[in-house]
């Protein structure tokens, strides 16, 4: 049988295998990382704004090591984890203790504090005091995003009244699945397109009805642009999920997110069919009228 493996979406056969040996033996004094980039250029795997997809490539590289079927050069170079070092709960707690903000009680109606002031702080100064805002005030606390990602803080009368935050959208969440109507092959391909809502925190000294409803509105009109602006595509579909046992999602029903079903209450990792985490509402909004036939597009 010529399939040997499967890693990431991408299949890969007993030649695929052979060729990375043979890449590695005609460059025997490259590292690892050169290895992985020379392997991406050669098979042109890159990502939609055209940088390589280098990580992907050095965890399939060494996960074929680790199986036997490639020998990779000794690591040369161990980068540091902060997480490891630190601890997830010593960098929350760091985070957290950098907050410096007004928390004066703001009560106002929504037409008092209009207009609001969208801020997409990732990658700039203010992303600090986003990490620091969602490792105090939200109950599931700060993580770190991995792979596509955006952060928002949004301003009102000189102040933060909110954080929002936007990642790349889980593999595969069967509800949604279903409510798209679109193949596998389809879904590996275009899971892109989908924004995930990670977190979104109105910070309890901020009492303005309506605020969440409309601060979901606004940015169902700009996320997209800025996706592609920093990663080369657009976004055509969002997502959340909504713990029942906490929150009700009333800001999203008045958004007119659409209730699309339950998760299982397994991670991508459960080896059993026996939930081991709450399950929750999963909610949807599509950004484009024709979002189906767009995310079911395999050419």
């Amino acid at each position: 049988m010529e399939l040997t493996l499967k890693h990431r979406g991408r299949v890969l056969t007993k030649s695929d295998v052979a060729f990375i040996r043979a890449l590695i033996a005609a460059h025997p004094g490259a590292s690892r990382r050169e290895l992985s980039k020379k392997l991406c250029d050669a098979w042109n795997w890159v990502q939609p704004n055209g940088a390589r997809r280098d990580m992907v490539c050095r965890g399939l590289m060494l996960h074929l090591h680790r199986a036997g079927h490639i020998e990779l050069p000794p690591a040369r170079y161990q980068p540091p984890n902060p997480l490891a070092a630190r601890g997830v709960e010593r960098l929350r707690a760091g985070a957290a203790a950098d907050v410096d903000v007004d928390t004066t009680p703001l009560c106002a109606n929504l037409r008092e504090i209009r207009p609001l002031e969208f801020r997409q702080v990732r990658r700039g100064p203010e992303e600090m005091l986003f990490n620091g805002l969602i490792g105090r005030y939200h109950y599931l606390s700060y993580t770190q995003p991995v792979g596509e990602h955006l952060k928002y803080l949004v301003y009102a009368v000189g102040r933060p009244v909110a954080c929002m935050a936007w990642s790349s959208a889980p593999r595969h969440i069967g509800c949604r699945d279903r409510f798209i109507g679109w193949p596998a092959e389809a879904r590996r391909r275009n899971i892109r397109f989908l924004a995930y809502n990670t977190r979104f925190l109105i910070p309890d000294w901020v009492r303005v009805p309506h605020l969440a409803s409309h601060i979901l509105s606004r940015m169902s009109r700009m996320l997209s642009e800025d996706w592609s602006r920093l990663y080369g595509h657009p976004i055509y579909f969002l997502e959340t999920f909504v713990d029942p046992q906490r929150f009700r999602g009333t800001c999203y029903r008045a958004a007119n997110w659409i209730y699309m079903g339950l998760t299982t209450g397994r991670g991508k990792d459960s080896q059993s069919k026996t939930p081991n985490r709450s399950i929750k509402e999963v909610l949807g909004y599509p950004l484009s009228k024709d979002f189906r036939q767009r995310l079911a597009d395999i050419r």
